[in-house]
């Protein structure tokens, strides 16, 4: 069997052989073989995130040759003038010869909706061939004695934020030398990666650089977006350099040896051997935007300007977004969230606006029903005991917190080193004991394993939540007296009550965590969930038991279940989304680092969640006084005509 190497250097032999044939002399036959040599020496290794099944996750398209597309009756070529007008079906590379300024190929399927298209159509297009990377050795006129060593990559799809058909990408060594015979005879300085429009440099030498066999680095393409990077991590950008969003590179990857094919450094000369190498349209199909079809190689600056390029546009470091923290999501995973959907919202509303725009108007007529539906006043924050419609209850939680901000910011800050102690639990459980890899490992299959992460994390954000509903709660229940309590006495009073509050929020975990192993029994557990709304302010107000509590929380939403449910999720969206929102508009609009905003971001939420307890213990004191009146009107005698 012929190895990697050995057909890389057949397709370089069968490239150049021709030319030498033709007549070129020694000279230029040694340079022709020295720059052979060195794109050799220096050939990437490849390792993209490996795919878990077809159309599912992992990354699906590899570096191509473009011999693959050229020719292909599948594809069409259309002019600059009509996206409409096809000029040629299956263009060849000589076709695009003379440039075609603004013209596009266009592949089966469409960007805009991609399914399963451009996975299946490079597996036909492909068999029997190999990856293949397009390497250039390449001087600038005002660098003599610096050398660029390109290896370029083509992809048929590009399914991130942007999808576009056809991507090129690239990673670039520098050299000290003048030619490639003096670069064979010292080691590359340093190495650049594309990474959208900008790159990310390593010195040769550099820890993050990964290296197989001394020379070879190693480049993880981007899951989707083909962005090259120095490791397997999760990297966030913000910017159209770094790109607006986030690329993965984590996860068991497949390594390719990609076949090395020379390019040569001349435009005569390059055209001649690969004459699509003088096409200056588009590589894809055409859309508006972002969405349209990259140009090629040629037309980047890099391609002529390889040193000005990196001294301008490289940078040192790639951001790699910290992991996710014990509660909630942090800053950098909400805005990879938010980034996501809304390109995908974007990409949905230009490929068929009509029922995006439909679904939304929906959705905002919903709102508005829903809002139409209560009251917003009084906002009176007390007494606290009082019937209040929803939405005063959510005004008057406001007033109450501004109103007293120092005890319910201490209460929250109090909060944090407990929240750090339960941090330390959740992380020694899913790290330290190796359940996260376990429950990834085992899969959905194994109901214990699933089941006991899945408790650990119900238990622990239900325990801080609670935790804070019921020092709120307490202080709340003591503003009528000569001395309210402070935010240390309120948990100190939260301390008194450890043993049925911890107890009902622990039953609660587990029977939810169990129903939420099946598909119906989510919808079972969401509906407790509801019900046990105000179990914290039971233990705490009423002195009840844990069971007792459970129970006495399910009697006073009971009738009410669609009105709590709202409201809790009104009021605790809110105040979750705070942190998550300032965390991200800092990521914008300064150079703060991840780790200190996904801090902030954090302390935002910890300082939100006094609010949601003030809300639920407003609902509590309403549903209270709800039940009363129905058992008063219960027990009233009835009036009859006669008396």
């Amino acid at each position: 069997m012929i190895g990697p190497m050995a057909r890389a250097g057949a397709g370089i032999a069968l490239l150049f052989g021709a030319a030498v044939v033709a007549g070129l002399g020694a000279p230029a036959a040694r340079a022709i073989t020295a720059e052979k040599e060195l794109a050799l020496r220096y050939a990437p290794v490849v390792r993209l995130v490996k795919p878990t099944q077809p159309c599912g996750h992992g990354e699906h398209v590899e570096p191509i040759n473009v011999n693959a597309v050229l020719g292909n009756p599948d594809v069409a070529l259309h002019g600059p003038w009509s996206g409409s007008n096809i000029v040629k079906v299956a263009p060849t590379a000589r076709d695009l010869a003379p440039g075609l300024f603004e013209s596009h190929l266009d592949y089966p399927g469409n960007a805009l909706s991609p399914g399963c298209t451009y996975d299946t159509w490079e597996r036909q297009i492909t068999k029997g061939s190999q990856p293949t990377t397009y390497a250039r050795v390449v001087t600038e006129r005002r660098h003599p004695r610096q050398l660029a060593l390109q290896y370029w990559f083509f992809y048929i799809f590009n399914n991130f934020n942007d999808k576009h058909e056809g991507d090129w990408e690239m990673i670039q060594l520098n050299f000290r030398a003048g030619n490639a015979a003096q670069a064979l005879r010292v080691r590359p300085y340093e190495v650049g990666y594309s990474q959208h429009e900008g790159a990310e440099r390593a010195l040769w030498g550099d820890k993050k650089l990964e290296l197989v066999g001394g020379t070879h680095p190693v480049v993880y393409p981007a899951l989707g977006s083909h962005a090259n990077y120095f490791g397997s991590y999760l990297f966030l950008g913000r910017s159209a350099a770094q790109g607006v969003g986030c690329d993965k590179t984590l996860g068991p990857s497949k390594q390719l040896r990609p076949v090395v094919v020379v390019v040569p450094t001349a435009r005569q000369a390059y055209v001649r051997a690969l004459p699509w190498l003088g096409y200056q349209g588009h590589w894809g199909e055409e859309h508006s935007g972002f969405y349209d079809g990259p140009t090629g190689p040629n037309t980047k600056l890099q391609w002529a300007q390889p040193i000005t390029w990196a001294d301008t546009t490289w940078r040192d470091h790639a951001f790699a977004i910290p992991a996710v923290g014990a509660f909630g999501s942090t800053a950098t995973g909400f805005f990879c969230g938010v980034v996501a959907r809304g390109s995908n919202l974007l990409t949905a509303v230009t490929g068929n606006p009509s029922p995006v725009l439909f679904a939304l108007v929906v959705v905002a007529g919903f709102v508005l029903w829903l809002i139409s539906r209560t009251e917003w006043q009084p906002v009176d924050p007390l007494p606290v005991r009082r019937r209040r419609p929803a939405g005063s209850i959510v005004g008057s939680a406001a007033r109450l917190y501004a109103s007293h901000l120092r005890l319910f910011l201490g209460i929250g800050l109090l909060f944090i080193p407990l929240g750090f102690v339960m941090a330390v639990i959740q992380f020694v459980a899913f790290r330290v004991t190796g359940l996260n890899t376990l429950a990834d490992s085992a899969g959905p299959s194994n109901a214990f394993v699933g089941g006991l992460a899945l408790f650990i994390g119900v238990l622990v954000t239900a325990v801080g939540l609670a935790v804070i509903q019921a020092a709120t709660a307490a202080a709340m229940a003591s503003f009528g007296d000569e001395q309210p309590l402070g935010a240390l006495a309120a948990y100190r009073a939260v301390f008194d009550h450890w043993r049925p509050l911890f107890g009902a929020i622990g039953l609660a975990a587990v029977v939810v965590a169990v129903l939420s192993l099946t598909t119906v029994g989510v919808l079972v557990a969401l509906w407790l969930v509801v019900r046990w709304s105000v179990t914290a302010q039971a233990v705490m107000l009423e002195g009840r038991g844990a069971r007792d509590a459970l129970r006495r929380s399910a009697h006073l939403v009971r009738g009410n279940w669609f009105r709590v449910a709202a409201l809790t999720l009104f009021v605790t969206v809110l105040a979750y989304l705070l942190g998550p929102l300032a965390g991200a508009l800092l990521l914008f609009v300064t150079s703060a680092s991840f780790d200190f905003v996904n801090m902030f971001s954090a302390l935002v939420d910890t300082l939100a969640l006094p609010y949601v307890a003030i809300a639920s213990t407003y609902l509590y004191c309403d549903l209270e006084l709800r039940q009363e009146e129905r058992a008063e009107s219960a027990e009233a005698p009835l009036v009859t005509a006669g008396t």
